[in-house]
């Protein structure tokens, strides 16, 4: 889209009386519109369900909330056994009755990297032993980090930042405390 009244802008000499000045890349305004708004009709019930959601998360906009919980769903069907839950740094995907993905994957990394030598199965067999989540939900939360890398890997680095500042914190206080 154009902006006609830009100062600058070839088609503003003649509206506002300014001189016509040598146009360069930046004359112009440019808008990059999204994808044409896809109409959607919800049961009266869906809706006032949608609205509750709206009216208890603050800052979503009925639109934002709908294209969310639409995306979480699509989510939801790609991998079975991960759903979607608030937290305290938003809503995240999680292991159905389990962990979120982004522990899960953090554990993977962790016992990849303390045993390097071991081959798949038995990497999944001591994560199951240890954390008590199966075989099949590890393998769902991989899946499901193959899929959306960028956004668990920005959990797992929220996370680790959190637990940097929290210890940091803790020994601040060891040492005044004299412990």
């Amino acid at each position: 889209m154009i902006c006609p009244l830009r100062r600058g802008n070839r088609f503003a000499a003649g509206l506002a009386g300014e001189q016509l000045l040598k146009p360069t890349l930046y004359d112009y305004d440019v808008v990059v519109a999204k994808k044409a708004p896809t109409p959607v009709r919800f049961d009266m019930m869906v809706a006032d369900r949608l609205q509750v959601f709206v009216s208890v998360n603050h800052g979503l906009s009925l639109s934002a909330a709908a294209n969310m919980l639409v995306d979480e769903g699509l989510r939801m069907m790609e991998h079975p056994g991960v759903l979607f839950r608030p937290g305290p740094t938003g809503r995240r995907a999680g292991l159905a009755a389990g962990p979120d993905v982004w522990e899960v994957v953090r554990a993977v990394r962790s016992a990849r990297a303390a045993e390097p030598e071991l081959g798949e199965q038995e990497l999944l067999a001591m994560l199951a032993e240890n954390t008590g989540v199966p075989v099949r939900m590890i393998r769902v939360a991989t899946g499901y980090w193959a899929a959306y890398p960028e956004e668990i890997d920005a959990e797992i680095a929220a996370a680790d930042a959190a637990e940097e500042s929290a210890e940091r914190a803790w020994r601040r206080e060891r040492e005044l405390l004299g412990g």
